[in-house]
């Protein structure tokens, strides 16, 4: 049986930033069906997250994948910067559209403070 998916979100693990991402997706993605993962450092381990973005496209067809980096993330450690959370997204960015050039994929990046930042 074929099963459907609007999109696929993929965001850290940290436990400061769920009820943010929850109302996100509440707002942003209302009325639509998502597969959500959440790995520390968010795409930082991005051939992982490239195996799983690669399932929920084949198996549910997603149109969008939405990567959300946040601000001080502990799996960066001293890498931790804006002008790498940026640059780690653009290179998932770059390479979801190498692969699946259908897709949408929007960026955002998270402040503690709970406002995104569309990148």
């Amino acid at each position: 049986m074929a099963h459907k998916c609007d999109a696929i979100v993929v965001t850290c693990m940290d436990f400061r930033i769920q009820k943010y991402v929850q109302d996100w997706i509440s707002k942003n993605l209302a009325g639509k069906t998502y597969d959500l993962i959440g790995y520390a450092g968010a795409t930082k381990e991005l051939d992982l997250v490239m195996e799983q973005i690669s399932l929920s496209k084949d198996l549910h067809h997603i149109n969008q994948a939405v990567l959300i980096h946040h601000e001080d993330c502990g799996a960066y450690g001293a890498e931790d910067s804006y002008e790498r959370h940026v640059q780690d997204l653009n290179k998932a960015k770059n390479r979801i559209l190498a692969k699946y050039p259908d897709l949408q994929v929007d960026l955002y990046y998270l402040y503690l403070s709970g406002k995104f930042e569309k990148i």
